[in-house]
Protein backbone atom coordinates (compact mmCIF):
# COMPACT_ATOMS: atom_id res chain seq x y z
CA UNK A 1 0.00 0.00 0.00
CA UNK A 2 1.75 3.52 -1.10
CA UNK A 3 2.29 5.60 1.62
CA UNK A 4 0.37 9.47 1.71
CA UNK A 5 2.85 11.97 0.60
CA UNK A 6 1.25 14.37 3.21
CA UNK A 7 2.27 12.09 6.26
CA UNK A 8 6.04 11.34 4.91
CA UNK A 9 6.81 14.94 5.37
CA UNK A 10 8.79 17.57 3.00
CA UNK A 11 12.05 15.66 1.09
CA UNK A 12 14.95 16.18 3.12
CA UNK A 13 18.43 16.73 0.50
CA UNK A 14 20.81 14.45 3.23
CA UNK A 15 23.94 16.30 4.40
CA UNK A 16 27.03 14.90 2.59
CA UNK A 17 29.70 12.72 4.53
CA UNK A 18 32.52 14.55 6.44
CA UNK A 19 34.78 13.00 4.27
CA UNK A 20 33.03 13.79 1.15
CA UNK A 21 35.02 16.09 -1.37
CA UNK A 22 34.04 19.40 -2.32
CA UNK A 23 31.28 19.73 -4.94
CA UNK A 24 31.64 19.70 -8.99
CA UNK A 25 30.93 23.67 -8.88
CA UNK A 26 33.65 24.14 -6.21
CA UNK A 27 35.99 22.19 -7.79
CA UNK A 28 35.20 23.53 -11.54
CA UNK A 29 35.73 27.20 -9.90
CA UNK A 30 38.81 26.76 -7.85
CA UNK A 31 40.35 25.10 -11.44
CA UNK A 32 39.50 28.53 -13.07
CA UNK A 33 41.08 30.00 -9.81
CA UNK A 34 44.12 28.11 -10.20
CA UNK A 35 44.41 28.54 -14.20
CA UNK A 36 43.99 31.75 -13.72
CA UNK A 37 46.57 32.40 -10.96
CA UNK A 38 49.41 29.90 -12.93
CA UNK A 39 48.94 31.97 -15.97
CA UNK A 40 49.42 35.13 -14.10
CA UNK A 41 52.74 34.24 -12.21
CA UNK A 42 53.96 33.06 -15.42
CA UNK A 43 54.05 36.80 -16.34
CA UNK A 44 54.83 37.88 -12.72
CA UNK A 45 58.07 35.71 -12.62
CA UNK A 46 60.58 38.37 -12.64
CA UNK A 47 58.57 40.18 -9.70
CA UNK A 48 58.34 38.52 -6.71
CA UNK A 49 56.48 40.89 -4.51
CA UNK A 50 53.78 40.34 -7.32
CA UNK A 51 54.51 37.00 -7.57
CA UNK A 52 53.72 36.50 -4.28
CA UNK A 53 50.87 38.25 -3.72
CA UNK A 54 49.27 36.52 -6.43
CA UNK A 55 50.41 32.96 -4.59
CA UNK A 56 48.84 34.04 -1.32
CA UNK A 57 45.47 35.03 -2.85
CA UNK A 58 44.86 32.26 -4.92
CA UNK A 59 45.88 30.04 -1.40
CA UNK A 60 43.19 31.94 0.43
CA UNK A 61 40.84 31.47 -2.30
CA UNK A 62 41.29 27.74 -2.74
CA UNK A 63 41.02 27.21 1.03
CA UNK A 64 37.81 29.54 0.43
CA UNK A 65 36.67 27.18 -1.63
CA UNK A 66 37.76 23.69 -1.13
CA UNK A 67 38.12 23.99 2.53
CA UNK A 68 41.12 23.48 4.76
CA UNK A 69 43.32 20.81 2.36
CA UNK A 70 46.79 20.29 3.45
CA UNK A 71 47.52 19.57 0.19
CA UNK A 72 47.66 23.14 -0.42
CA UNK A 73 50.46 24.01 2.08
CA UNK A 74 53.09 22.35 -1.04
CA UNK A 75 51.85 24.42 -3.46
CA UNK A 76 52.39 27.17 -1.71
CA UNK A 77 55.94 26.39 -1.13
CA UNK A 78 56.23 25.11 -4.36
CA UNK A 79 55.04 28.62 -6.03
CA UNK A 80 57.69 30.48 -3.51
CA UNK A 81 60.42 28.45 -4.96
CA UNK A 82 62.43 30.95 -7.61
CA UNK A 83 61.60 29.56 -11.34
CA UNK A 84 58.33 26.84 -10.18
CA UNK A 85 55.98 29.48 -11.41
CA UNK A 86 56.81 28.43 -14.78
CA UNK A 87 55.34 25.50 -14.38
CA UNK A 88 51.31 24.63 -13.68
CA UNK A 89 51.52 23.83 -9.72
CA UNK A 90 48.31 25.38 -8.69
CA UNK A 91 46.52 23.29 -11.17
CA UNK A 92 48.29 20.37 -10.26
CA UNK A 93 47.25 20.63 -6.74
CA UNK A 94 43.32 21.12 -7.52
CA UNK A 95 44.03 18.22 -9.42
CA UNK A 96 45.47 16.24 -6.86
CA UNK A 97 42.59 17.45 -3.97
CA UNK A 98 39.79 16.35 -7.39
CA UNK A 99 41.37 13.15 -7.72
CA UNK A 100 42.66 11.84 -4.15
CA UNK A 101 40.84 14.70 -1.15
CA UNK A 102 42.09 14.50 1.34
CA UNK A 103 45.86 13.18 2.54
CA UNK A 104 45.14 10.14 5.18
CA UNK A 105 47.43 9.13 8.07
CA UNK A 106 48.58 5.48 6.91
CA UNK A 107 49.21 4.12 10.54
CA UNK A 108 48.48 4.61 14.12
CA UNK A 109 50.59 5.41 17.01
CA UNK A 110 49.94 3.29 19.94
CA UNK A 111 49.96 4.74 23.07
CA UNK A 112 52.40 2.58 25.10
Amino acid sequence: MPQDPAQTGPAVTPAPEPGAGPSKTRLVLAFLVAAASDVVSAGTELVPPVQWAVDVTTALLLFGLLGWRWALLPGLVAEAIPGVAVFPTWILVVASVALWGEIQRTGRRSSR
